[in-house]
């Protein structure tokens, strides 16, 4: 029995209407579609994973179909067929890697074989994938042949370092460059395969596949394939995916983030222990509390983000999100986010990362030992929100009682004069 292709193989977008995320680049490639304005050489850019090979397939079935001029391929005819999704391939488009394909050698046989006609269809198109790979030299040699290429002939450049391709073949290129795929539009897609899998994902865990693919459709859909393969009857559950991706589990952060604002030192400390002891990286505690932090510093700012989906976190996420930002004050998180963004980068090839956390947890809680202004802040603001709690009048009511005319203020007897 074979086993089924990758997610990301399954799910291949066919035509430009099923790539996501990335409308500023296939609406344009429509047009000129449909036009028959379609130039002679194109140039896709972008992070790894994003489309951009893929919509090079797209616009040579395109090109091909047996019904152009047309925006999407039909997906009928022989050369639709042959260029689907696990199709034969077609002899009249000719992929290259050009990671093991980029030496003079490789341009010139390019070159001789490219005047011939196409075999079948209406254009040969060369899709050279990481084109930044190609030597300065080989490029000089496919120079003449991209700015001048004969009419049947069609170059769909793709590459993640444009600055890398030699700029005279750069010029003699339409560039478009693909982007990262916003993180609501992943999780929308992330639950809609996830349904046609049939397989149960919970809302808790979409935001953490989403984060483990970093915006690339293709990490973000391997991630998920790794969890469909190991879910059991309740489907993808958030254990499940912090688990298995390595999350700092929200229960220690929501315990590590009380005893910050508490300042129990002995509460932190054991939230760190736990973190070693149950062999979780301190690193990755560590950027997921500067993650948590940034959050508290928006709900902060914007007290509604999490019900306006300025912040990808489930309802009750939100709630708990709220409330740990109302135990703080503005100054002493943004604090707390640079001393933490500060030991995340000290911990880059630090031998004991442990002993740079519980350093770090410390100037967290002794905004004391700071002199610089931002721990000066910091103490002043607790002292305020001290104040407030404990009912003692703040200074701007001293302020306002001050400022009362003293006509309001009671009469009193005075004593009359005696008469002489």
């Amino acid at each position: 029995m074979e086993s089924p292709l990758a997610l990301y193989r399954r799910y291949r977008p066919e035509t430009f209407q099923q790539v996501i995320g990335q409308d500023h680049v296939t609406e344009p490639l429509r047009a000129a579609l449909a036009a028959n304005r379609v130039n002679h050489a194109y140039l896709f850019s972008g992070p790894r994973g994003c489309g951009k090979t893929t919509s090079a397939r797209i616009l040579a079935r395109a090109l091909n179909c047996a019904q152009a001029p047309v925006s999407d391929p039909c997906g009928e005819c022989d050369s639709c067929r042959e260029l689907a999704r696990g199709g034969t391939g077609s002899l009249d488009v000719i992929e290259i890697d050009a990671a093991s394909h980029n030496g003079v050698d490789d341009a010139r046989d390019l070159r001789e074989k490219a005047f011939f006609a196409p075999v079948r269809d209406r254009y040969k198109v060369y899709i050279i994938d990481e084109a930044h790979m190609v030597t300065p030299q080989a490029f000089n040699a496919l120079l003449k042949l991209v700015e001048e290429p004969p009419p049947h002939l069609r170059f769909i450049f793709a590459t993640t370092e444009p600055d890398k391709v030699l700029p005279t073949i750069r010029s003699r290129t339409h560039h478009y460059p693909f982007r990262l795929i916003p993180p609501r539009l992943l999780s929308d897609y992330l639950s809609q395969l996830a349904t046609e899998e049939g397989v149960a994902i919970e809302p808790a865990a979409l935001p953490l596949v989403v984060r483990a693919g970093a915006g690339s459709a293709r990490d973000t859909l391997s991630v998920l394939d790794q969890l469909l393969g190991g879910a059991g009857p309740d489907g993808v559950t958030h254990k499940l995916t912090t688990d298995l991706l390595g999350f700092t589990p929200d229960s220690l952060l929501d315990e590590v983030v009380e005893a910050f604002a508490t300042r129990d030192g002995a509460s932190v400390f054991s939230v760190v222990d736990k973190v070693v002891e149950t062999g979780q990286d301190p690193r990755r505690f560590t950027e997921d509390l500067l993650r948590r932090l940034r959050d508290l510093v928006i709900v902060t700012a914007v007290p509604d983000a999490p019900a306006t989906g300025l912040i990808d976190v489930p309802e009750d996420a939100g709630e708990r999100l709220v409330a740990q930002a109302a135990r703080f004050g503005a100054i002493e998180l943004s604090r707390a986010a640079d001393i933490v963004a500060a030991g995340l980068t000290e911990m880059r090839g630090a031998t004991a990362p442990r002993l740079l956390l519980e350093l770090l947890c410390a100037r967290v809680l002794l905004p004391g030992a700071d002199h610089t202004s931002e721990g000066v802040m910091a103490r002043l603001e607790r002292l305020e929100r001290r104040l407030d709690v404990t009912g003692a009048p703040t200074p701007a009511a001293q302020a306002r009682a001050a400022a009362v005319p003293a006509a309001t203020a009671p009469a009193t007897d005075l004593p009359q004069p005696v008469a002489p």
